[in-house]
């Protein structure tokens, strides 16, 4: 079998080396969506450990489909009774990309139809009273080819379970976990959130350098699956729970203006499991002092288009200057909305400078490297 993971445009390669850590390998496919052999014991550990991805999709066929009759037959001679119980709740969703198949409700309601049909046929029953759990089927149609997929995980991989509330301008957590994947942060490293709003970014480090497992505290689609074997996903959560890292100091600091956004961030921490390892603290930027000779500095300023115009945003990053600019041994991160940050910030020019996506969202990576620590820390 084989399955397909997605993930926001631009990480594909950091959810590839997520994977090929897991010990997979073999990858192939378009933007956004990573296809790779695996079994189906594999579903669990791969949903509780992926950090930068989306979704777990089972892919079932793929086909032409450049018309609904193709759809429909080609849909209809997958066994779904191997995968959906009669009492299934259905979810059809599609989306079709430069396709003579254009319309999406009705290449969902052909998808639906097929799969029903085939249900009724091969079970021997006259009706299917979807009163049980949802089966999310996902048809994509791309250039008149259909790749219809299971979704193995159910609400997306960024809900860890720990984020009450998020504030204005949520980052996702997934989208914070890849920012800490894409720096040089260690676990023995200082790292630094002077804007850090409800601490996903914070949270999501000190879970990586523990070693937690991302969808450790949530549930997934799968887990009600009689394919996929109660023991797999017993297993799996065991290993996790084991592998979790207790020993060890982390230095990991977050300060935001807003206390109530404070309080957020202390109360996620905690429901996330690393508490203890974060201090956060109400503090304007312009009050915070810099006495490290080096650390790493991850932050996602308040967009503009969220928060206020750009130019309420002009006095951040020129206080950001000003605290880094005589500070080489300091890495900064900075994840924003506003292409003129580099303007602002001239300590340098940017090592890199990376396209991402929160949501709908498009934001610039902007990475700037620090000289490596001494010895000494």
């Amino acid at each position: 079998m084989r399955l397909i993971v997605t993930c926001a445009f631009g990480l594909e390669a950091v959810v590839k080396r997520e994977l090929q850590a897991l010990g997979f390998s073999g990858f192939s496919g378009a933007d956004g969506r990573i296809e790779f052999p695996a079994s189906v014991n594999d579903i669990p550990r791969i949903n509780l450990w992926l950090r930068a991805a989306d979704r777990v999709l089972l892919k079932l066929a793929e086909f032409p489909a450049a018309d609904f009759d193709q759809l429909f037959d080609n849909t209809n001679r997958i066994p779904w009774e191997n995968w959906i119980p009669r009492e299934a709740r259905i979810t059809v969703l599609a989306k079709c990309v430069r396709s003579q198949l254009a319309s999406e409700r009705s290449c969902q309601s052909i998808t639906k139809k097929a799969v029903v049909n085939r249900l009724l046929d091969h079970l021997r029953v006259r009706d299917l009273p979807e009163t049980g759990e949802e089966y999310t089927i996902q048809a994509s149609i791309i250039k008149d080819v259909a790749q219809i997929t299971l979704d193995t995980t159910g609400p997306g991989l960024h809900k860890r379970g720990y984020r009450k509330d998020t504030g204005e301008a949520p980052l996702r957590e997934n989208l914070a976990a890849a920012l800490v994947l894409l720096s040089f942060y260690r676990p023995e490293r200082l790292l630094l959130d002077p804007m850090c709003g409800s601490g996903t970014i914070l949270i999501e480090a000190a879970m990586l350098a523990r070693n937690i497992a991302p969808g450790l505290k949530r549930s997934f689609a799968s887990e009600s699956w009689a394919k996929v074997p109660a023991e797999a996903w017993e297993e799996a959560r065991a290993s996790a729970r084991q592998a979790i890292i207790k020993e060890g100091e982390l230095s990991i600091q977050g300060s935001d203006i807003d206390p109530a956004r404070i309080e957020d961030a202390k109360a996620n921490a905690r429901r996330a499991g690393v508490g203890e390892d974060i201090t956060f603290e109400v503090k304007d930027l312009k009050d915070l002092w810099i006495d490290k000779p080096s650390g790493i500095v991850i932050s996602n300023p308040p967009y503009g288009i969220h928060v206020g115009s750009l130019k309420e945003l002009t006095p951040l990053y020129v206080l950001l200057h000003k605290m880094f600019k005589n500070k080489d041994g300091w890495s900064l991160y900075i994840l924003t909305a506003d292409q003129r940050f580099p303007d602002f910030f001239k300590r340098a020019r940017p090592d890199k400078v990376r396209k991402l996506f929160n949501g709908p969202i498009e934001a610039h990576y902007y990475q700037y490297y620090g000289k490596p620590p001494s010895p000494r820390g």
